[in-house]
């Protein structure tokens, strides 16, 4: 029962969620806690790792995910039902993109669907920034992760490779951490 469960949740998430991986965060998020599969720390902590692991966002989670409620066979079922809706879009939108790309409905549906995606990667932001920043207690934990915060946002504003951007941000927070912020 529940490698059904994972795949349909994660294909209903797959299917319902336009812009990649970051938009899927909020279902994902709302999915695996309504269901009592991980908490929102144990997902935030995911969100960290699967970032700096390669493989698209997405696929990363739900595997991870379904590994950790269902074992491998979890793992396939979550992967399938989040990559499926993708594939099968894709699929089609390729065997008709050329004949209707030049479509005022299409192009009017694109100009509303990038906003949106937008806000939705930014309520992304705003729940794990919470979950990120408002355990800490004290003035130094919490000025320590800002700091790590924008040094990383402005390495990523200067296209710094995302690499070096993990790697630096790691270094910093093992720094704070020798030196007793943490």
């Amino acid at each position: 029962m529940i490698l059904l469960q994972l795949f349909l949740s994660f294909l209903k998430i797959g299917a319902f969620t336009f812009g990649g991986g970051y938009a899927m965060l909020p279902l994902i998020q709302a999915e695996v806690e309504a269901r009592g599969w991980m908490g929102r720390e144990e997902l935030v902590n995911f969100v960290a790792v699967s970032e700096s692991t390669p493989g698209p966002f997405a696929v990363n989670i739900a595997t991870y995910v379904g590994a950790e409620t269902g074992s491998l066979a979890g793992a396939a079922c979550a992967t399938l039902g989040v990559v499926l809706p993708s594939f099968v879009i894709i699929f089609i939108v390729a065997g008709c993109y050329d004949k209707f790309k030049s479509s005022r409905l299409v192009s009017g549906c694109m100009t509303g669907l990038r906003p949106a995606v937008v806000a939705l990667i930014g309520a992304a932001v705003i729940s794990v920034g919470k979950t990120v920043f408002l355990p800490y207690s004290g003035a130094g934990p919490l000025l320590g992760g800002a700091m790590i915060f924008l040094i990383s946002l402005l390495l990523a504003f200067k296209k710094l490779h995302p690499i070096w951007v993990i790697l630096i941000s790691a270094a910093l927070g093992l720094a704070l951490g020798y030196v007793g912020i943490y």
